[in-house]
């Protein structure tokens, strides 16, 4: 059962909404994890770490990834350990600062992160199909003032 079943037609609709969205957010992700998990053999946190260091040429520091991948540090660290061992990934101390160390994909990474990347677009897309570009369109908007709403919100709040 679905998070979705959860819901009575005497909820409010904006909590038959969310658990909608839930429903569909955990769909895709098992879609992405399997897809990831057959055609990889790779892991959905692996693929955000790689996504996160694919973005700097030069690499991150592992409290910055920690930090962009909002997980604890023993888990970039333990991520990192198994990339590092596949060569997908290097470790470079700090100057300056023997406790830091700076990560970067390596070449082999990098194909391999492209190779993952692309099929990660294409199964995104193909989750979305069965709407129309204007479909896509209308709910990324509307989802973005839900965004600016809920933001705004919670900076009130802190």
């Amino acid at each position: 059962m679905d998070l979705e079943a959860r819901a009575h037609s005497e909820h409010p609709e904006a909590l038959r909404l969310w658990l909608r969205l839930l429903t569909c957010t955990q769909l895709i992700e098992k879609q992405v994890r399997s897809g990831l998990r057959e055609q990889f053999d790779t892991t959905l946190p692996r693929f955000d770490l790689m996504a996160q260091l694919e973005r700097t040429e030069g690499g991150m520091k592992m409290n910055e990834l920690s930090r962009r991948m909002m997980v604890t540090g023993g888990n970039v660290t333990g991520i990192t350990d198994q990339l590092v061992a596949e060569g997908l990934v290097e470790r470079l101390e700090v100057a300056g600062d023997r406790r830091a160390f700076l990560v970067r994909m390596t070449p082999k990474g990098r194909k391999q992160f492209h190779e993952m990347a692309q099929r990660h677009e294409g199964w995104i897309v193909d989750a979305f199909a069965s709407l129309g570009a204007k479909e896509i369109a209308t709910l990324h908007r509307l989802l973005g003032k839900v965004k600016d709403h809920v933001s705004t919100d919670f900076l009130e709040i802190t």
